[in-house]
């Protein structure tokens, strides 16, 4: 036996060194001279790129282990595409810049090792250049822990190769960053920003709220900060005590580009957007743009869109924007996760499992304190599978081995409807009982899931259209119908069909019972489920700073996010606020 067990180690051994022997294997090349370009292409010596990872081998295993940056061409395309990663919001210094721009100089009175050795420092940089486009500087899960994002695949080699011998370096480059919106509206702000002069602005306290037509000393302080955010025309304000009408319709724009509300009425949160100067809002747009490069380029055909920050969702199908809705989400403590997933499926009149976090903290603490917090909140209490247990015989000191779930209603937690999408964090969209909050401002209110705000609809206008027959809408059935005579018309007796008004008015019909069908499941209070066939994106993501026709956009950093990454990416902390 002792034998045998010495005889498989011996084995693996010999496999283990014929594998790390085959993965150290270096093809020798040669020097040759190409005709076309008239220059002499070096061979990389195996010392060179010996320290080197492993994918940088194998860039240059593809070219026979040959100098790559052979073409002026493609050398210069790569440092014109550095030097134009400050519009992208990163530093040119971090790409060498300055180092391959002295070794270009002296191209040409380079000694053949400095050449090879200048080579590889650029293949190292193009490698660098095209992770940082496409997947960040960053990796999220090791900035936040609650990310939970599509895998983005890259085939470096693949591009490297293609791009240099079509000399196409440029658009290999470029063609790696976002181009939603969104991001590049994030460049716009980027500049807008970078053209204002510099400040440090003092801090301005107040302790009563300032309206239209007060005298205040800081009024003229507020004026100037206006001005300088261009909310207020300089020929349109005199710096003196009174809150005038000028004043007032610029109070209201900048405080609608900061998402707060535009009554003109200046208070806590107007005066925390004013005091934040030029670096600190740069700094909020660079953290946004590595973020932007984070999410997926590829959204999807049809998806709900969903930015935290700003409370907002949006159903986007080809491209265009069906409906908006307003939203709650977690709370700073309880967070939303950001991610991205696919909707499933659909729950009207769901149940309600309590979740663990509420049992604990929400729960149990109630429930000791009154035990009619079961019967009021129409909550059922299960021990193991399927035993109920009364309230009287409830145990608070074993409150989280229970199982506990709120019957289907208008007034349950999850409301009317459901949005399921497989994640890792037991999220999903829903309905609320908390209609109201809806009306407020700041939304950061949930224990982490998505609440959305008029979710039968948004429901009806995902369900209208999808392949499920009985849910399919005029609109797509003529889309249909077109499809199918467009293929028809490549057959010489083809002869057009065409609804007549009776099938018009018959599909339009069928189309209000589908919709009033989904009224009436809702209106039985069982619990009902509609399974999505096509495929509908979600993504749950963070921005908290954008452009548009309406100036600089800035939402209130509601997880701190922004000065976290900031830091890691470099900046300096107090260039956040708190």
């Amino acid at each position: 036996m002792k034998k045998f067990c010495l005889f498989v180690v011996l084995l693996f051994v010999v496999f283990m060194s014929c594998k790390n022997s085959k993965k150290e294997v270096f093809e020798e090349s040669e020097d040759y001279f190409d005709t076309i370009r008239k220059v002499t292409i070096h061979a990389i010596p195996e010392d060179l790129l010996a320290d080197k990872s492993d994918s940088i081998r194998s860039y240059y295993k593809l070219f026979e282990n040959h100098e790559i940056w052979v073409d002026r061409e493609n050398r210069e395309d790569l440092i014109s595409q550095i030097e134009k990663t400050k519009d992208e919001g990163l530093n040119p210094e971090e790409y060498n810049i300055n180092k391959i721009f002295r070794l270009e100089l002296r191209m040409d009175s380079l000694q053949v090792e400095e050449k090879l050795a200048y080579d590889i420092l650029l293949t190292q940089t193009y490698e660098k250049l095209c992770n940082h486009y496409y997947r960040g500087k960053l990796n999220p899960d090791e900035v936040y822990d609650n990310w939970d994002l599509f895998d983005k695949k890259l085939s470096i080699a693949k591009l490297l190769k293609e791009a240099i011998d079509t000399k196409k370096i440029a658009p290999s480059i470029k063609g790696l960053l976002p181009t939603h919106p969104i991001y590049l509206s994030l460049k716009g702000a980027l500049v807008e920003v970078d053209k204002l002069p510099a400040s440090k602005f003092d801090s301005i306290d107040i302790n009563l709220k300032i309206k239209f037509n007060d005298n205040s000393e800081v009024i003229k302080k507020i004026k100037q900060r206006l001005v300088y955010w261009k909310d207020l025309k300089q020929e349109d304000t005199l710096y003196t005590n009174k809150f005038d009408a000028k004043m007032l319709n610029a109070v209201k724009k900048f405080q609608a580009r900061h998402g707060l509300f535009a009554d003109g009425v200046i208070g806590i949160g107007t005066i925390k957007a004013l005091n934040y100067n030029k670096e600190t809002r740069k700094g909020q747009i660079l953290a946004n743009l590595e973020r932007w490069r984070w999410f997926s380029r590829n959204l999807g055909d049809q998806y709900i869109l969903i930015n935290l920050p700003d409370y907002e969702l949006d159903y986007v199908k080809d491209k265009d924007t069906i409906a908006t809705h307003k939203i709650v989400c977690g709370r700073p403590e309880r967070m939303t996760p950001i991610l991205s997933s696919k909707l499933s499926n659909f729950v009207f009149n769901p149940t309600w499992t309590v979740p663990p976090t509420i049992i604990k903290e929400d729960l149990t603490v109630e429930a000791t304190a009154n035990r009619n917090y079961f019967t009021r909140n129409r909550i059922t209490i299960y021990k193991g599978t399927n035993t109920v247990v009364s309230p009287s015989e409830w145990n608070p000191e074993k409150a989280e081995s229970y199982r506990y779930v709120q019957t289907p209603g208008y007034n349950n937690s999850l409301g009317v409807v459901k949005f399921n999408f497989p994640n890792h964090h037991s999220v999903y969209l829903h309905d609320t009982n908390h209609r109201d909050y809806f009306e407020y401002k700041y939304r950061a209110l949930s224990s982490g899931c998505v609440r959305v705000e008029n979710p039968v609809s948004l429901a009806k206008k995902v369900l209208d259209g999808q392949d499920n027959g009985r849910w399919k809408s005029l609109e797509v059935i003529r889309k249909e119908r077109a499809e199918k005579e467009a293929k028809l018309k490549l057959n010489k007796n083809y002869k057009p069909v065409k609804l007549s008004p009776e099938e018009l008015e018959a599909k339009q019909k069928m189309l209000t019972e589908e919709q009033d069908a989904i009224d009436k499941i809702i209106a039985a209070k069982e619990t009902y489920y509609i399974k999505v066939k096509q495929p509908i994106y979600i993504h749950q993501l963070y921005w908290t700073s954008w452009s548009d026709k309406n100036g600089l956009q800035f939402r209130d950093d509601i997880y701190n996010l922004d000065k976290i990454l900031y830091n890691k990416l470099g900046g300096i902390g107090d260039n956040i606020n708190d």
